[in-house]
Parts: C-alpha cells; sequence; structure tokens
C-alpha cells in the first residue's frame, strides 16, 4: 500500500516487511518538536501513519521531547539552537493537537507518545553501560549523519543523538511491542542503529521503512514558498494560502501529490495522470480541497474553497476523478457541491474572510493613498518601485479594475462593503479594511 503510493525508498527486507505486515503491527515515527508547528515537509511522515492506521495497523507518534534537547545532526550543516525544556514542552503541545487531526488516537487505535518521559529520567552511568556498550565509535563515525558533520565540526552532545533514538526504539519494542520504525532517508542510520540495539539486547528482529525527499517536479523543495515554509498551523500559513499552495500544484505533480497527501484511491489517481488542460486543472481542485480539509477541517476547506471559487472562478470536476471521503463529497456539475451544503457559482457573493487583510484609516482613504504606496503596504510588492513596475506594466488591479497610472489615489470612492480587493497578477490578492 504504501509502496503503491510512493512513499518507501529504503526498507530493511521488502519481503520481511511485507510478511510482518500480514498481522496487525505496531509502527512508529519521532516528530522533532523544534518549532510550535509541523510543516507540509512533515506530511509524509503523518500521512504513512495514517495510511498505517487504515489498514489496521497501530501508530505510535512520538514526539521528541527528550531528542530535541540534544539535536539530531542528521542532514544539517551546523549545529541547531539549544532549545529550553518549556520551549521544547509548548511545542510538543501544539505537534500533539496537530497530529490529532490525521491520526484517530484512542485505546487500541493509536498511541502518541512523548519520549522525554524516559529519556529525562536515565541516569548517565547505567544509560552507558547498559546502552553505550553496543554501540562502536567507529561505525557511528562512519554513518552518514556523522561523517558529513566532521568537517564542519560536531558537538558531542549530538554524537550521542543516534544512541537516544535507538533507545527509543527498544523502549517502544519492550513497552508498545512496537518492531517497526519509518522515517525519512536521512534517519536510515539511526533506524539500523536501533534496530541492531534490539537485536543484542532482546535477541529479536525488527524492521525500518523510509521515505524519499520529496521534491516538486521543478526540483525544488517541498513545502517551500517565497514567504518561507508553508505551514500546518493555520496563524502560521491561512487555510486559505495552504489551499492556494495546493491548488498551484505543477501539473507534473498532481497525481504524485494525490497519491501521497490524500486519501483518495489509487484507481482514481490513475485516471488523473491521463488528464491534461481543464479536467487537470479540476484535480488540482480535489487535491487542494482533500489536503486541506484533512490539515484544517472541511468547513475551512469549504471556506477556502468558495473564497478561490470568488476570486478564479469555476472548476469544474472532470468524471474520472470523484473521490469519496467520510466527510465530504465532490459531485460533478457547475463548482462543488458539498454535502449538505447548497451549489456555489461564481458569482456568488462571499465573504474574503481568509485572504491576507491589511488595515487603514478612514482618514487616510478620504485623502487617498497612491496606488503604488497600497500596493507596497499590502505587500503585494517589496518596495515602491516593485510596485510602479507592477502597475505600469499592467499586473495591478483595484476590485478587479486595472489602474493605469502607477500613483493614482485609492479613495474611499473603491470601498465595497467597507473593504477594498487589491489584485497583483493573476493570483495574489490582498484585502484592504478600514479600521
Amino acid at each position: 500500500m504504501l509502496m503503491e503510493r510512493g512513499f518507501v525508498e529504503q526498507t530493511t527486507g521488502d519481503e520481511a516487511v511485507r510478511e510482518l505486515l500480514t498481522k496487525q503491527t505496531a509502527c512508529y515515527i519521532g516528530f522533532d518538536p523544534t518549532a510550535s508547528s509541523l510543516h507540509v515537509g512533515s506530511l509524509i511522515p503523518i500521512m504513512a501513519l495514517a495510511h498505517m492506521q487504515r489498514n489496521g495497523h497501530r501508530p505510535i507518534a512520538l514526539v521528541g521531547g527528550g531528542t530535541a534537547l540534544v539535536g539530531d545532526p542528521s542532514g544539517k550543516t551546523e549545529m541547531r539552537q539549544m532549545l529550553t525544556l518549556d520551549e521544547v514542552n509548548q511545542n510538543a503541545k501544539c505537534i500533539k493537537e496537530q497530529l490529532g487531526r490525521f491520526i484517530e488516537f484512542g485505546e487500541g487505535r493509536a498511541v502518541l507518545l512523548n519520549n522525554a518521559e524516559w529519556l529525562l529520567e536515565l541516569g548517565y552511568i547505567p544509560f552507558l553501560r547498559d546502552i553505550g556498550r553496543h554501540f562502536s565509535v567507529n561505525r557511528m563515525l562512519a554513518s552518514e549523519s556523522c561523517r558529513l558533520r566532521l568537517e564542519t565540526g560536531l558537538s558531542f552532545i549530538e554524537f550521542n543523538y543516534a544512541l537516544l533514538q535507538s533507545y527509543d526504539f527498544l523502549y517502544l519494542y519492550r513497552t508498545q511491542g512496537c518492531c517497526l520504525q519509518m522515517g525519512g532517508s536521512d534517519q536510515w542510520g539511526n533506524i539500523v542503529a536501533g534496530i541492531d540495539l534490539i537485536r543484542r539486547v532482546e535477541q529479536a528482529t525488527a524492521h525500518g521503512v523510509t521515505f524519499p525527499l520529496i521534491t516538486t517536479s521543478s526540483g525544488a523543495k517541498m513545502g517551500k514558498t517565497a514567504k518561507g515554509a508553508v505551514w500546518l498551523d493555520g496563524g502560521r500559513t491561512s487555510p486559505y494560502e495552504y489551499y492556494q499552495y495546493w491548488v498551484n500544484t505543477d501539473d507534473r505533480d498532481v497525481a504524485r501529490f494525490m497519491a501521497l497527501f490524500t486519501f483518495v484511491p489509487m484507481d482514481e489517481v490513475g485516471s488523473v495522470k491521463e488528464m491534461q488542460g481543464a479536467d487537470l486543472n479540476s484535480a488540482k481542485t480535489v487535491l487542494a480541497f482533500e489536503v486541506t480539509q484533512l490539515a484544517h477541517g472541511v468547513e475551512e476547506a469549504k471556506k477556502a474553497y468558495e473564497e478561490s471559487l470568488r476570486l478564479f472562478g469555476c472548476r469544474d470536476i472532470p468524471k474520472g476523478i470523484v473521490p469519496s471521503s467520510a466527510v465530504h463529497r465532490l459531485k460533478v456539475g457547475k463548482g462543488f457541491e458539498m454535502a449538505g451544503t447548497s451549489q456555489v457559482s461564481p458569482t456568488a457573493d462571499i465573504a474574503l474572510s481568509a485572504v491576507e487583510t491589511s488595515a487603514v484609516t478612514e482618514e487616510q482613504l478620504k485623502i487617498g493613498i497612491p496606488a503604488f504606496k497600497l500596493f507596497h503596504i499590502a505587500g503585494l510588492a517589496g518596495s515602491g518601485g516593485a510596485a510602479r513596475r507592477l502597475i505600469e506594466q499592467g499586473g495591478g488591479y483595484v476590485n478587479d479594475r486595472r489602474i493605469e497610472v502607477f500613483d493614482a489615489l485609492i479613495t474611499d470612492n473603491e470601498l465595497k462593503n467597507n473593504e477594498i480587493l487589491l489584485r497583483a497578477g493573476k493570483k495574489k490578492y490582498h484585502r484592504i479594511v478600514v479600521r
């Protein structure tokens, strides 16, 4: 199942892992609480656990409240900034809430743990005697995560990270019966070290699966935009911005991302591979709605869709891709017809609550604000000069009216329902309201 959808890069043995998964299996993935939110780059492990649950297995989401105090050197060129225990605990609490949107936690369903519960209680000398003696320094130095850092400097505290992650696997094997660890491709060395520790200490067999690094077809790192990371926290990346990130997916990535980041059945994903033009654009709408409702709930996904519809017009849903979910069903027709809601038309009067908003005073609008200054204030251009060029090149709009002169005064005459809608180019919108 994971392999068919594109999740698997490497395993400790394809046949052995398949055999393991013929019965209910406890599997775990670690999540690093170095920020108060996960981002789109974390969706691969999150969705992997969600798919495992849907296929009858028992996921363990492990928040690294203990290991975050040490820092994972894997894939890093320099040591991470050290966080305080209070910062790590607050981040861990936020991440737990986000994971609960994708995975059903409860008796017999899934487990949410924080490794601070056991790592902070470890005695240093007993840990070295019981765990450290099983690790070869030569082998650790030869691992990719250490080898890449030796030139720039590897701290002793980071050098211990592999021991702590390996101990996590051993602890979960003992307490949760967990014998499968999954993670990003940069975690292969740490996963194998944990498997070896379980073999040495418990004389038992465990397995590992790693995921590929996901990039767009253009070669860009997944989840990066001009504004920075695309966060799962609606306070950092609004549901509307999140929806727009996905609806603007490169044509070449639509089917692949639908397989990875949604629960759309694979036979329907297969039909997307053959789509072109308008049908492919409609499939992007399905992709955007599906991923947004997973991260932010169906109501926010509806709102983001409706606002996008108001701004960009209607995209019919192609007959080849009509995914079902427990929450909603997308239907063919003029726009979406959501379960329990009325059909939305392109001319619907929809509040733009998710579009980024800036406020100006009533006095400012009475006097008038030069268009290029207003676009700069709104963040639709990086500077006054850039805003001027945007307008001179025909890319500046006020309430869908093209601005002909860069310093034209925008006044309260432009207010509609106490707001002004600015647009830069085809897709960048910003709302101005009176405070």
